[in-house]
C-alpha cells in the first residue's frame, strides 16, 4: 500500500519531494522518484510483497513506460505467467510491474484485466502521455486539479495543497453535499478545483489537455442486473460461499503479518470462518468495545464468540469518550470534513492492529452485497404503508411521531419511525433519499444564512444520488437502491474511512466483500431473494450457516457506532459549546445561530436526536480551523 503522486507540464523535485513526505503515513518504508522534462512521478511504499526488490517508481525494459502504483493486484501471478509468455521480461516479483506490462499489450484497456484494489499513474514516455486509473469500487483513492494548463495528482488532498498554486477555497457545492449525507461524494471535494477521479474511471491528459473518460455512461466497469431465469436456493447460497471463500483466499497472499478488523457481525465473521480455513496459522482478530453503561453499543460478546469458536489470537480495545481527542488528526487524514463517527473506532482498531500486523481484512461491503442495512426492511415496509390514505400518513401517524422523545441508544426505535413516517408520505425514489440524507431543503431553509442560500441556489446536493438511483430503471426497486449504495455511500463513505484511518496507522486494508465478482454476482440475484421477507441478508447467512455458530446467524444488525448521542449531552457538551459558540457561528456567515442553538437544545433536552446533524456541524467547524484558517487545533 502506497501514497503516490505526481505532475504533468512542468517538473519540480523540490514540490514533489514534499507532495510525497506529507503523505509517508501511507508508505513509511521506502520512497521514490521519476522526473523527465515536464513529467515527475513519485510514491510513498508501505513493502507488503517483493520486500526486497519492490521499489518504484517501476518501468518496462527500455525505460519508456513508468509507473507508480497504490494498491494490489491479486490475480497478477496469473497475469505475469501470460505475459512472459508473450516474451516481456520481469525485474522485480511485484504485482505493480504486471501493470506495466499489461499496458503495454492492452493499453488504457488494462484496467479491465485488474482483480484488485487500485490508484496508479502510468507515464508513456513514446506518446508523452500520462494515464491515470482507480479501481471499480473506489477503494483506493485519487485525487487531482488543473493549473495553469498542468495537471497535479495524489492519493490524498494535501499532497496537492503543497503546490502554492493550489488555492485553499471553500467548494460550497462540496459542503452542502457534506452536510446532506455527512460525506463529501465523487467528483466533488470540499477544495474548489480538486476533484475525485471516481471509480471505475481513467484520465489521460496527453497535449496539455485532460480528457476524463466515463463521466458519460461509458464505463470501463459497472454493476449490470441481467434479468436470467431464477435459480434454486441452494445455488446461491453455494456459489456466495465458493465466490466469498475464493476473496478472501487471494487476499491472504501477503510478506508481512495479517489478520482481520472482527465487530462480531456475520460479515466480519465469516472472513474469519474462512481465513481459519485456509489458514496454516492461527488467525489474529481485533475487535472494539465500550463501557459497560453503553451496553447497547457493545458486541464484544459476540466477537468473543467468535474468536473462542476458531481459537483466534484475539485482541480488544474499549473506547472511551476521550477519544474524540482524536478528531482534528481524523479530520487532517481525510482533508475533508467527514461525520461518520464510525471513524473513530476505525482509526483506534487500525491502531491497535498496527503493533501486530500489516495487513488487516475488514467486513465493509457485505451489507451492500447482500441487504443487510434495516432501511431496506423499511421499503418492504413502505410499499404496504404508501396504500394508507396521504391523509392519514401525513396529518395523523406523522405528527403523532413527532411528538415522542428519542433515544440515544444503539437503536433508538422512534427515530427511526420519525424517519420512516417522513419518508412515508414521498414518492419511493425521494422516499429512500430522504432516509439516506441528514439534512433536507425545509431543514436548510431554517439553518442556512441568507447569504449561503444564494450562493447555493443552483445546488442539487441530492443530484448525484439521483442519477445513481435512476440509471437502472429497469432492475427491481431494491437493486436500484443497491445500486445507490454500492456506488455512493460504500464509495466515499465506508471505503474512504478504512482506507484514511487504517493509511493514518500505516496499515493494508483489504476487503473481500468488495471483490468485484463477487459484487457481480449479487446483481445477478433477485432482491426478494436476498432479503426474504422481513429477514435481512437471509441468502448470506444460508451460505454460511454450516460455518458460524448460531448465534452470529440469529443475531440482529448492530452497526459499527459509538454512543455519540449521549456523549454529545455529557462528556462532549463542553467541547460542543465551544465549536459551535455563537462566536464561531457567527464568523462562518454559513448557519443561522438560532437554528443552531435551537438543535443543541432539542438534543441535549432529548426531543430529538441530532447527534448525527450536530456532529456534522462540529467536524466542519474544525476542519475550517485547520485548513482555511490554517490554525492546527492541538489534541
Amino acid at each position: 500500500m502506497c501514497g503516490i503522486c505526481g505532475m504533468v507540464g512542468f517538473a519540480n523535485q523540490d514540490l514533489l519531494k514534499k507532495m510525497c513526505r506529507i503523505m509517508s503515513h501511507r508508505g513509511p518504508d521506502d520512497e521514490g522518484y521519476f522526473i523527465d522534462k515536464n513529467i515527475g512521478l513519485g510514491i510513498r511504499r508501505l513493502s507488503i510483497i517483493d520486500l526486497e526488490t519492490g521499489h518504484q517508481p517501476i518501468h518496462n525494459e527500455d525505460e519508456t513506460i513508468w509507473v507508480v502504483f497504490n494498491g494490489e493486484i491479486y490475480n497478477f501471478q496469473e497475469l505475469r505467467e501470460s505475459l512472459k509468455k508473450k516474451g516481456h521480461q520481469f525485474y522485480t516479483k511485484t504485482d505493480t510491474e504486471v501493470i506495466i506490462h499489461l499496458y503495454e499489450e492492452k493499453g488504457e484497456d488494462c484496467v479491465n484485466y485488474l482483480n484488485g484494489m487500485f490508484a496508479f499513474a502510468i507515464w508513456d514516455k513514446k506518446d508523452e502521455k500520462l494515464f491515470l486509473a482507480r479501481d471499480r469500487l473506489g477503494i483506493k483513492p485519487l485525487y487531482y486539479t488543473v493549473v495553469d494548463g498542468s495537471l497535479l495528482f495524489a492519493s490524498e488532498i494535501k499532497a496537492l495543497l503543497e503546490c502554492n498554486k493550489v488555492e485553499k477555497e471553500v467548494d460550497l457545492i462540496g459542503m452542502h453535499h457534506f452536510l446532506t449525507f455527512l460525506y463529501v461524494p465523487a467528483p466533488f471535494s470540499m477544495f474548489k478545483g480538486i476533484k475525485k477521479l471516481p471509480p471505475a474511471h481513467t484520465m489521460s491528459y496527453k497535449n496539455g489537455k485532460v480528457g476524463v473518460q466515463n463521466f458519460e455512461p461509458l464505463q470501463y466497469w459497472d454493476l449490470g442486473f441481467s434479468k436470467a431465469k431464477i435459480k434454486r436456493e441452494e445455488y446461491y447460497s453455494e456459489r456466495i460461499l465458493e465466490l466469498l471463500r475464493e476473496a478472501v483466499k487471494i487476499r491472504l497472499v501477503s510478506d508481512v503479518p495479517l489478520g482481520i478488523f472482527l465487530s462480531g457481525g456475520i460479515d466480519s465473521s465469516s472472513i474469519v470462518g474462512l481465513m481459519s480455513q485456509i489458514s496454516n496459522c492461527s488467525v489474529k482478530t481485533f475487535s472494539i468495545g465500550y463501557e459497560e453503561k453503553f451496553a447497547s453499543y457493545n458486541e464484544l460478546k459476540y466477537s468473543r464468540l467468535v474468536a473462542k469458536h476458531f481459537g483466534t489470537e484475539h485482541h480488544e480495545f474499549i473506547v472511551k469518550p476521550d477519544a474524540v481527542e482524536l478528531l482534528p488528526e481524523i479530520i487532517q487524514h481525510f482533508d475533508e470534513p467527514f461525520a461518520d463517527s464510525s471513524a473513530i473506532p476505525t482509526y483506534l482498531v487500525s491502531q491497535m492492529a498496527k503493533k501486530h500486523i500489516t495487513v488487516a481484512l475488514s467486513g465493509i461491503g457485505g451489507d451492500e452485497a447482500f441487504g443487510g442495512y434495516p432501511r431496506y426492511i423499511g421499503l418492504q415496509v413502505a410499499r404496504y404503508y404508501e396504500k394508507l390514505p396521504l391523509f392519514v400518513r401525513k396529518n395523523i401517524l406523522l405528527k403523532i411521531a413527532e411528538q415522542f422523545p428519542e433515544s440515544t441508544a444503539s437503536i433508538n426505535i422512534m427515530g427511526r419511525f420519525k424517519r420512516f413516517a417522513r419518508g412515508g408520505i414521498l414518492p419511493a425514489d425521494k422516499r429512500y433519499l430522504s432516509w439516506i440524507s441528514f439534512f433536507n431543503t425545509d431543514f436548510y431553509n431554517k439553518l442556512f444564512t441568507d447569504k449561503l442560500k444564494k450562493e447555493l441556489s443552483m445546488s442539487d446536493p441530492f443530484q448525484i444520488h439521483r442519477e445513481f438511483l435512476n440509471q437502472k430503471k429497469t432492475a427491481e426497486f431494491l437493486n436500484r437502491v443497491f445500486y445507490l449504495d454500492v456506488k455512493t455511500y460504500l464509495a466515499d463513505d465506508l471505503l474512504a474511512m478504512g482506507d484514511r484511518m487504517s493509511m493514518a496507522n500505516s496499515l493494508e486494508l483489504r476487503i473481500p466483500f468488495c471483490d468485484h465478482k463477487l459484487l457481480e454476482f449479487s446483481a445477478s440475484i433477485p432482491y426478494s431473494t436476498k432479503i426474504e421477507g422481513f429477514r435481512l441478508k437471509y441468502l448470506l447467512k444460508r451460505a454460511v450457516s454450516q460455518l458460524l455458530p448460531k448465534e452470529i446467524i440469529t443475531k440482529r444488525k448492530q452497526g459499527f457506532m459509538i454512543p455519540l448521542g449521549s456523549w454529545l449531552q455529557t462528556e462532549l457538551k463542553d467541547l460542543t459549546l465551544d465549536l459551535l459558540s455563537k462566536r464561531s457561528v457567527k464568523k462562518r456567515n454559513y448557519f443561522n445561530w438560532e437554528c443552531v442553538q435551537w438543535m443543541l437544545r432539542e438534543h441535549y433536552e432529548g426531543r430529538q436526536n441530532f447527534a448525527d446533524q450536530i456532529w456534522a456541524l462540529m467536524t466542519l467547524e474544525i476542519w475550517h480551523r485547520i485548513y482555511i484558517d490554517n490554525n492546527p487545533i492541538q489534541k
